[in-house]
């Protein structure tokens, strides 16, 4: 962002420090000396714990910061739907606090959900205006054990239209916290600009294809997709059901751990869950070890995996020398970090398998609406002979009609996934590869084209994206802030393991995160003033 944009940006955004006497929630119950600003979930639990602060005063300095930021100042346009029972909620969590202490594990930790996920006290929009009105008769699985383990959801949102992109007729365009002029990524973009900013302590994002990933590396966050089988999807709308999860995305690596030790486990809802048995430590945070990486094999695939990357151009130079520089840190902090070359061709093919998978949406989106009877919409072709999907989206959704998984095009899209998959088990064998590295993106996040919301042929992802080789071939990963390009902004370094490698993956990234600390909040959303 340019110095006068910055300038700007303080000038905006000190009109309106007075936000907690203008605001539509309720001013301050009590001062509180609690700063939100970059809060982990361990500051929270300490604050509430020493009475620094109270779930009441937590929470409504969250919503000051969503009055503040969200559509006005930066105008990030992160959060779809406020929960309007949020201090209703954080009035019971206190009262059970004082009669009988912590709820769980997560008590009174405000959460922002990505909007594919169902919730019955609130719409459940999936990007679209279509189903503004829409609140699910059942809840989600994850969104139960959030609540059960004392977490308050906060706010649903927004997101790329039924989970691709970054833009949706139900909100128009989620900006990025680091660069309003530059895309959040998708499709959980909402909640990755708005964890950048502050709008809550952790967020939930969903991965079809690197929905997790993609903005967590260019909010500056932590992202991590599990591996497929270990979260349940119950409640949430698919895209590709053989590659959809859903994922923690936090400003920390301990924030990711904690929030997988409830997410993770079994579900009867979703029976590719069972394959988790046994396989869910007692605690994810027990990995974490700041000296994690001495010893650790990691391997690099340094070439770009997108075919539309130019390593030539003035923009990927700026990100592959910040990724070059963490590859650097991590030899600094004890791997031993050596090229995969042979594995770049299998990488590539990995971005066409994805793309050629048009087979699995169209019945697994029909087959979700069908358990809903209050849905206003009954068909994926209803959605879009409705003409109010954006045109971007819109357009890669038809490709998908007429589709089914009883064409041989599918069987022989599992069968070269099953041929990718095991050549990569091998090159790691044979390599002796703990985890495999390279950059989420090899470009900086993408410029909004001004007329991004009208066009069909709109670049919805971004250039230079490398997140297509995990959900393809079934493997966890996660992206850790890498530091910023010389213009400000934010590249994520992705890790990449076998399945159920989740406390490997912490490791590494919580070592290296300890040894750089790269993660900084955005300047276009400081701390609010509170004023009496």
């Amino acid at each position: 962002m340019s110095l006068s944009r910055n300038v700007h940006m303080r000038t905006l955004t000190a009109l309106v420090m007075t936000v907690c006497a203008m605001s539509p929630w309720p001013a301050f119950a009590q001062r509180s000396t609690f700063n939100v600003m970059e809060a982990t979930i361990e500051d929270v639990r300490a604050a509430l714990g020493s009475g620094q602060t109270t779930c009441q005063s937590l929470v409504r300095s969250y919503l000051a910061r969503i009055d503040a930021y969200d559509k006005s100042g930066p105008a990030l346009n992160a959060v779809q739907t406020v929960n309007r029972q949020a201090l209703q909620e954080a009035e019971r969590l206190d009262a059970r606090f004082r009669a009988s202490g912590a709820a769980g594990p997560l008590h009174c930790v405000p959460v922002l959900l990505k909007d594919q996920v169902e919730t019955s006290d609130m719409a459940t929009m999936y990007g679209s205006a279509l189903f503004k009105d829409f609140v699910p008769k059942r809840e989600a699985t994850i969104v139960t054990r959030l609540r059960n383990a004392g977490a308050l959801i906060l706010a649903k949102t927004t997101m790329g239209e039924f989970a691709s992109g970054y833009l949706g007729s139900a909100f128009g365009i989620v900006r990025n916290a680091y660069d309003q002029t530059r895309i959040a990524s998708g499709s959980s973009g909402g909640t990755g600009a708005g964890i950048a900013a502050n709008f809550a302590t952790v967020g939930i994002g969903e991965d079809t294809g690197g929905s997790v990933r993609g903005p967590a590396a260019a909010n500056n966050l932590v992202g991590l997709r599990p591996t497929t089988q270990l979260v349940s999807r119950h409640g949430m709308m698919p895209a590709r059901p053989s590659t959809d999860t859903l994922g923690p995305i936090t400003r920390s690596v301990k924030d990711v751990a904690i929030v997988l030790d409830v997410l993770a486990g079994y579900d009867a809802n979703d029976p590719v869950t069972a394959e988790a048995i046994g396989r869910v430590p007692t605690t994810y945070t027990q990995s974490l070890d700041a000296a994690g990486l001495r010893g650790a094999r990691v391997g690099v695939i340094r070439e770009p995996l997108d075919p539309k990357a130019d390593p030539t151009s003035a923009e990927f130079l700026r990100a592959r020398a910040v990724i070059d520089r963490a590859l650097a840190d991590l030899r600094r902090l004890g791997a031993d970090v050596v090229d995969v070359t042979p594995i770049h061709d299998l990488a590539v093919r990995s971005a066409r398998m994805y793309d050629d998978n048009v087979y699995e949406t169209e019945a697994a989106t029909n087959a979700y609406l069908a358990k809903h009877p209050n849905a206003p919409m009954k068909s994926l072709r209803d959605i879009l002979l409705s003409g109010v999907v954006v045109p971007g989206r819109a357009r890669t959704l038809i490709a998908t009609l007429g589709h089914s998984t009883a064409e041989l095009g599918y069987l022989q899209l599992l069968l070269a996934k099953e041929e990718l998959r095991q050549n990569v088990f091998a090159r790691m064998a044979e390599q002796r590869l703990d985890a495999i590295a390279y950059a989420t993106f090899d470009y900086p996040p993408l410029r909004i084209a001004g007329d991004a919301l009208t066009r069909t042929d709109v670049e919805l992802t971004g250039l230079g994206n490398n997140r297509r080789l995990s959900p393809v071939i079934g493997f966890p990963a996660i992206t850790v802030p890498a530091g910023f390009t010389s213009d400000g902004l934010p590249v994520g370094l992705e890790l990449m393991a076998r399945p159920f490698s989740e406390p490997l993956l912490l490791r590494l990234a919580y070592a290296y995160e300890q040894g750089t600390r790269h993660r900084k909040p955005p300047s276009s959303t400081p701390a609010l003033v509170v004023r009496d």
